[in-house]
């Protein structure tokens, strides 16, 4: 059990060595060599590894001292107890620590080492842990909005601060998380609705790409490839026999070099392929014949992989996303008519058409998810519910012929 000491009193003792008392029969107290210097009591007590722990507390604040030794000694029986000296640790120690054990993919790890280097630690990298309160945090997402960062991007920031806080806790540096508190103003990713292209608009873009380039049209719109998953695509992938294309890779820039590694999630997947898209794939290898290229699997030092790839430059060379961009799919864009592009207009705007398509053909939103490669049919209902076709006409057709077959006598 615990201790208060006082530093600055101690019993005062007879010649005899006896304590002497007053005349309520309480022991008299004598000032020690250390009175007036420092702090007045110090609690004392022992950690659950049995190594001993003191927190000092100045004059006249001896019930201060009292209600911490209480809360030690509660959070070492309950199992909660956290070293109070654990929270000295700065907040840039505990980000890196939280960077270090992550699990995702190489690209994704940098996206969160940039993020939390540029727009974190500026602000709390230098605070311990344990001293950040919900206004620290408050008055940061302040900043961030006076920065005219978007809501989405102050939602990705905050998620990363309250992921690195929840981290401490898991890791005994601190018991609450300060994001969490009820005060704070959370921001909120928004989601503009999707408003897929016209097939119109898919056909102009395709018309004005150079040759070598239309698969970026007929690809996505076909399959809903993702544009990395474009890039890494090959006929190699196609089981003719079962009219499935198999999605197994992307091309990505990890460290400024060019990848293969597996598809967003690492999740891979079949999708059917129709015949007419296949021919048109089949034609344009004649004309462009299969490149073998050749990249180190998932980071620049992975394991060298080569693979048939269907669209490449005319050099030869794996297609880089931000270059085919600038250089082939913007010039089409406004040859096509599109004055003002925007992101909504990038690749991936293939992959919403080819998804406006299915739900009009009545495919389910669970096959959807799949074929997209998303981990969770709900983000496809939240993304695509807007496009699924109006269900009055079945509901009225459905119910008139449930009165006209089971109803129909008394109806009349």
């Amino acid at each position: 059990m615990g201790h208060i000491q006082d530093r600055w009193y101690k019993p005062a003792k007879d010649a005899k060595g006896n304590l002497r008392l007053n005349a309520r029969g309480k022991p008299v107290l004598e000032k020690t060599e250390l009175y007036g210097v420092g702090m007045r009591y110090k609690v004392r007590y022992l950690d659950p590894d049995g190594s001993e722990r003191s927190k000092s507390f100045p004059d006249k604040q001896k019930k201060r001292a009292e209600d911490f030794l209480i809360e030690m000694e509660s959070d070492k029986r309950e199992g909660k107890y956290i070293d109070p000296r654990a929270g000295l640790v700065l907040f840039e120690v505990v980000a890196q620590s939280w960077l270090d054990s992550q699990t995702v993919d190489y690209t994704s790890r940098e996206r969160f080492a940039t993020r939390v280097n540029v727009h974190l630690l500026p602000y709390f990298g230098k605070k311990a842990v344990g001293s950040i309160r919900p206004s620290h945090i408050q008055t940061w997402l302040r900043k961030l909005q006076d920065d005219e960062a978007s809501e989405t991007s102050r939602a990705l920031y905050f998620g990363h601060l309250v992921s690195i806080l929840n981290f401490a806790i898991a890791d005994k540096k601190i018991s609450e998380n300060p994001a969490l508190s009820k005060v704070i103003s959370r921001p909120r990713a928004s989601r503009n609705q999707v408003v897929p292209w016209s097939r119109e608009r898919a056909r102009a873009v395709r018309d004005n790409l150079p040759r070598r380039y239309k698969p970026a049209v007929d690809v996505p719109a076909g399959l809903g490839l993702r544009k990395g998953e474009l890039f890494g695509f090959s006929l190699d992938d196609v089981d003719r026999s079962k009219d499935l294309a198999y999605i197994t890779r992307q091309v990505r820039v990890v460290a400024g070099q060019p990848v293969f590694a597996p598809p967003k999630g690492g999740k891979s997947r079949e999708v059917p392929i129709g015949r007419k898209l296949l021919g048109l794939l089949d034609e344009y290898a004649e004309e462009f014949p299969a490149t073998e290229v050749t990249l180190p699997w998932s980071h620049p030092g992975g394991e060298p992989t080569t693979v048939r790839l269907l669209m490449v430059t005319g050099y030869g060379k794996v297609l880089i996303a931000e270059r085919f961009r600038v250089n082939f799919w913007l010039p089409a864009l406004r040859d096509a008519g599109v004055e003002k592009p925007t992101r909504a207009d990038g690749v991936h705007a293939l992959r919403h058409l080819y998804a406006s398509v299915l739900l009009d053909a009545g495919e389910s939103i669970k096959a959807l998810s799949q074929y997209l490669g998303h981990t969770d049919p709900g983000f496809t209902l939240r993304v695509y519910t807007h496009l699924l076709p109006s269900s009055h006409a079945r509901t009225r057709k459905a119910v008139d012929d449930f009165f006209d077959d089971t109803l129909g006598d008394q109806a009349a």
